[in-house]
């Protein structure tokens, strides 16, 4: 299924017109029609409008799953974008993993430290 397809059925779904829809996201109704019409595909910020606005994954929207619902709720959400590797805690409570081996600690630290010193080498400062 297309990502047309699958905006025109969420919002089919949900009762929706194409003017109110939309009008929730701020793009033309001509835009709207467009996408749902495959004549044109979302950009980026386009598309996580429609991912918000119908509460699914983009994942979902681009066909990469049929599991509409695997969002992260907005707690987890902001704990993942804050998530700070080199925090004691979090490596204790977290098994990280490469190749299906678990990292032991010194290894998350010697990760960590690698990626730290390939930042400052690129000139970004760790940014």
């Amino acid at each position: 299924m297309s990502i047309g397809s699958r905006i025109a059925k969420l919002r089919e779904q949900r009762g929706w017109t194409q003017e109110q829809t939309s009008s929730s996201l701020g793009i033309s109704r001509a835009a709207l029609s467009h996408y749902e019409k495959n004549r044109r595909e979302p950009d980026t910020e386009t598309l996580t409008k429609f991912a918000d606005l119908f509460k699914v994954s983009i994942d979902y929207l681009v066909g990469r799953t049929d599991l509409p619902h695997r969002t992260l709720d907005p707690d987890v959400r902001q704990f993942s974008d804050a998530l700070e590797l080199s925090d004691e805690e979090i490596l204790e409570k977290f098994a990280l993993a490469i190749d299906g081996r678990k990292l032991s600690a010194d290894e998350a630290r010697r990760f960590i430290a690698f990626v730290r010193a390939e930042r400052m080498m690129q000139g970004n400062g760790g940014q």
